[in-house]
């Protein structure tokens, strides 16, 4: 056999360098895709162990250690941010909250920002936000964390941002939701491709939109948005009398929990 010449060698080098970063690069993307599967499936175990019925529990105290943990969730208020000015504001609960043991628990963080006075809300806003609602997946017994955000138009760039860098800050085994307005989930869609477990359309306080949602529930149908199907939000004060099926139910109640309270949401809906 002919011994090859330097020029060769180098060739020869050259393309076996080349099959190794080829190898390497389709070895590590193999390995991303299956942590990526395998978060997908352990999020979603994780979200799908959730009680049928939750309960959000505002910035008030309350006494929810009656409630059945095999049955009830309760998504608290953990934190309430303020986009102001360029800076982002946090204040945290304040109100005492009595749970049962073993409760399954939903940390939510309420983001206000200023309408009247509207600033560009920056990178570093974005930075800083991330890290408030973050802290919120290492509290006890949480189990998923829900951004309660009404985006306009103007702030979905900078809310897409915020779930993306959030979603990568959060523990494998903490889910991430968020609520939404109806229209994000029927006509304007989109979440379809948002890091989230969820997003659950809020059925109250609509305004003049209340009639025409509601009555699209009732022909039935469902949301056209993907992330919307397995959720829904009601109050105590303005009751559905055509609940979409879903999977979890999240409840509002614009006065204290009490066990008559919560029975009458399990008969009215049958949960």
């Amino acid at each position: 056999m002919r011994k090859p010449t330097r020029q060769r060698r180098r060739v020869l080098l050259v393309g076996l360098a080349g099959a190794s970063l080829i190898f390497l690069a389709a070895f590590r993307f193999q390995q991303q895709e299956r942590a990526h599967s395998r978060a997908t499936v352990f999020k979603s175990s994780t979200i799908s162990r959730l009680p049928a019925t939750i309960l959000w529990a505002w910035e008030r105290p309350e006494k929810l250690d009656f409630v059945d943990p095999q049955k009830i969730g309760v998504a608290f208020l953990a934190k309430t941010i303020y986009l102001r000015d360029g800076r982002t504001v946090s204040r945290p609960r304040l109100q005492p909250l009595t749970l049962p043991k073993g409760a399954s628990v939903v940390a939510v963080a309420r983001i206000e920002s200023e309408r009247a006075n509207r600033t560009t809300l920056s990178s570093e806003q974005v930075k800083q936000t991330v890290a408030e609602l973050s802290e919120l997946g290492s509290l006890p017994n949480v189990v998923m964390v829900q951004v309660d955000f009404d985006a306009t138009t103007s702030e979905r760039k900078f809310y897409r941002k915020l779930l993306v860098q959030l979603r990568e800050k959060l523990p494998q085994s903490t889910a991430l939701s968020i609520t939404a307005l109806a229209s994000w989930c029927q006509g304007d869609n989109w979440l379809e491709d948002l890091p989230v477990d969820e997003a659950v359309p809020m059925l109250f306080r609509m305004g003049v939109e209340r009639e025409q949602f509601l009555s699209q529930l009732a022909a039935p149908e469902t949301f056209n948005a993907k992330p919307c199907q397995a959720s829904a939000g009601i109050s105590t004060d303005e009751p559905v009398a055509q609940l979409p099926h879903v999977q979890r139910l999240y409840v509002f109640n614009p006065d204290v929990w009490s066990p008559e309270a919560v029975n009458e949401i399990l008969k009215t809906y049958q949960r």
